[in-house]
């Protein structure tokens, strides 16, 4: 048996990337699987690479930082699977700008995809999560939180923001079984990442202990992880599988 085996779990963001490997390590478990994504191709060639693994699945096209949005997606997906025990708040977004030039809207909105949509979407599955006495929570965040980088202030704290929000979660939740976590991926070859200037790229290279960036595959075991019974005692923990480019 899988160690997801009867698990119903959301991942947003999950049309590519570390989100999509993460969904389909979950199907192989054994787990039932929701995705949501901005992108509807993505989020359907998502779901028919879950069904190919006999999982239960449904995606749902939205953008999870608006409200209304989120709701809607999350209560599908809910209806569809018969309620959520695991939610991975995995939507994101990476540009670039100094802080001088950094127009507002490009603040605002790195704030809003990478870290209200894991406030908006988590409240949305608590109350079940607490009915069951039971669940998992867990959040994205990255290394750049603690190391920070030029011309990545807004992410920087937007990740920051992520860690802390999981810790104060926990910390609420624990009382009722559902543990909250996050995973600080170091740099992992992605559309994202894809966007890097290529001399910042060559340098993180050449200064990461492990020499190349991460696969999104890399990632999805320590979600893994912290999504099933063995994760039982992570409670606010941020893990970090980067290669070695934070030892923290």
């Amino acid at each position: 048996m899988g160690r997801l085996e009867g698990k119903r779990c959301l991942i947003t963001g999950g049309g590519k990337g570390i989100g999509r490997a993460i969904a389909l390590a979950f199907a192989a478990e054994g787990a039932d699987v929701a995705i949501i994504d901005r992108n509807q191709a993505s989020m359907e060639e998502a779901v028919t690479g879950i069904k190919a693994l006999g999982a239960k699945t449904i995606g749902a096209q939205a953008d999870v930082s608006d409200a209304a949005s989120a709701q809607s997606a999350v209560e599908k997906a809910a209806a569809a699977l018969g309620g959520i025990d695991v939610l991975v708040n995995n939507a994101g977004i990476m540009s670039y700008s100094p802080i001088e030039t950094m127009p507002v809207e490009m603040w605002d909105e790195m704030m809003a995809v990478n870290v209200r949509s894991a406030f908006l979407c988590s409240r949305l599955v608590i109350p079940n999560m607490k009915a069951e006495r039971w669940g998992r929570i867990i959040n994205l965040g990255s290394q750049l939180a603690q190391k920070g980088a030029p011309d990545l202030a807004h992410y920087g704290a937007s990740k920051a923001a992520v860690i802390g929000f999981t810790r104060s979660l926990a910390r609420e939740l624990i009382g009722f079984g559902i543990t909250v976590n996050a995973i600080c991926p170091g740099p992992i070859d992605t559309d994202l990442s894809r966007t890097n200037r290529p001399e910042w790229k060559a340098e993180l290279i050449r200064q990461i202990p492990i020499r190349r960036y991460g696969e999104p595959e890399e990632i999805a075991p320590t979600a893994v992880l912290l999504a099933s019974e063995g994760g039982s005692f992570y409670v606010g923990a941020a893990l970090h599988p980067n290669g070695g480019d934070l030892m923290a």
